[in-house]
């Protein structure tokens, strides 16, 4: 075992000091990525940070009418929360579809956030990864590559994001909150993770050393009609081979708000804006969703062992537009 160190914060502000004063330190929080990595030698911290003890397992309402989650919140409370459920059904539905209840319990807000890939090649490390050793090459590419991406994918990566969470923040435009020694930002979930381009080892653009302290969910999402689909090998404790989150409201006979996000197709949740814009004003129907769904899976670049993912994420899209619509 590799010998690391071990910092307990209890202050944000200590947390990233902690950081700052460790090059190559690790935030701890439910450690049920973090701790699988270090086993199998992907990760070698120097030091982990715990950060389980800092003020921010709570969920609040804010004054105009968003909820922020904080970043130590458990999958498992974050689901079952009641203004979460009755708000952002798609978000609850997401949680529940992904992992074990045991494995719920123990992650968190933000580790759901920045959990690695599930790649074989990133988890072997006798294998060639750029994301794990950049310039090392992509044993996947000519691989077995099955599961990984058929959307924004590189040459020098094609693995995709596992959070089921993820997916369904980016439909309901949440944002991030991080807290780092520069001070305190806020940027978009659509906007926190990477395509993987040149450099598929920066997951996102989260910067050295910061913190997620904590997810808000936007008022103008909330109470709108929200769902989530995941297609699997098996019925529980799978990551998905395609997923959608969507948001659909229909005023006067027409889609008035339509948003779009597909997982497990992409080094990132994939917002389907293409899909999106195609939607919007017209009246909602299964010949329009296909089409819509259509429109944004034609940018599909499926390899040799998963062209039937384009086929997959498609049907799952508009079947959960689909169904939400017979809700409105």
């Amino acid at each position: 075992m590799k010998p690391f160190g071990y910092v307990r914060a209890t202050t944000v502000e200590e947390a990233a000091d902690a950081y700052s004063a460790a090059p190559g330190a690790r935030y701890l929080a439910g450690g049920t990525n973090l701790v699988d990595l270090m086993k199998l030698g992907v990760e070698r911290p120097g030091t982990l940070i715990d950060v389980r003890r800092l003020p921010l397992d709570d969920v609040t309402e804010l004054d105009d009418g968003s909820l922020r989650v904080g970043a130590t919140v458990r999958n498992s409370d974050l689901a079952a929360h009641p203004a979460v459920r009755d708000r952002y059904p798609a978000l609850s539905q997401a949680l529940l579809s992904a992992a074990s209840g045991q494995l719920r319990n123990a992650a968190t807000t933000g580790g759901n956030l920045l959990q690695r890939t599930r790649c074989a090649y990133f988890q072997d490390v006798t294998k060639p990864c750029n994301k794990r050793e950049p310039g090392s090459g992509c044993g996947a590419r000519d691989g077995v590559h099955r599961d990984h991406a058929v959307l924004g994918h590189s040459a020098r990566c094609i693995a995709t994001h596992p959070s089921d969470m993820a997916v369904a923040l980016a439909a309901l435009d949440a944002r991030v909150e991080l807290y780092g020694v520069e001070g305190e930002r806020s940027v978009p979930v659509t906007g926190f993770h990477r395509l993987p381009g040149e450099h598929p080892d920066r997951d996102t653009d989260i910067r050295p050393g910061e913190l997620i302290t904590a997810v808000v969910l936007p008022a103008a999402t909330a109470r709108l009609p929200s769902g989530y689909r995941k297609a699997r090998d098996r019925a529980s404790y799978a990551f998905a081979l395609a997923s959608a989150a969507a948001v659909l409201q229909v005023t006067d006979g027409v889609i008035s708000h339509v948003a779009l996000a597909l997982g497990a197709v992409a080094h990132r949740p994939w917002r389907a804006r293409r899909a999106e814009q195609a939607l919007l004003g017209v009246a909602p129907a299964t010949d329009a969703f296909e089409h819509a769904v259509g429109l944004e899976l034609a940018a599909a670049e499926p390899l040799r062992d998963n062209a039937y993912k384009v086929a997959l994420a498609h049907d799952v899209a508009v079947d959960v537009l689909r169904s939400l619509h017979r809700r409105t």
